[in-house]
């Protein structure tokens, strides 16, 4: 099962959202993943234990230091733009 960390700056509203629109786009590929929401500050610990992280373009450069993949998006609510690059990275690295 993957492990998603979805961050915002406060890790109450926009993350949420993310999260929810992750969780929709995951079931669409057939993709098996646990999600946890986070701000910005404790999400850097949170990734720690992730395989992946969604973020939003303009927080990207906070994470920069961190050792997992980051995936960076323009809008937290673009449905389509979170299911074709969570479909990229789940390609690249054989997760079906």
């Amino acid at each position: 099962m993957l492990n998603i960390v979805t961050i915002c700056g406060c890790g109450m509203g926009s993350s949420v959202i993310l999260k929810m629109n992750a969780e929709k786009a995951l079931k669409e590929l057939g993709i098996q993943a646990k999600l946890e929401v986070s701000d910005i500050t404790t999400g850097k610990g949170a990734a720690r234990t992730a395989d992946l992280v969604l973020i939003g373009k303009e927080l990207a450069y906070l994470v920069q230091d961190i050792d997992k993949p980051v995936i960076q998006l323009t809008s937290f609510v673009n449905k389509q733009e979170i299911k074709d690059k969570l479909k990229e990275y789940c390609e690249a690295n054989g997760i079906h």
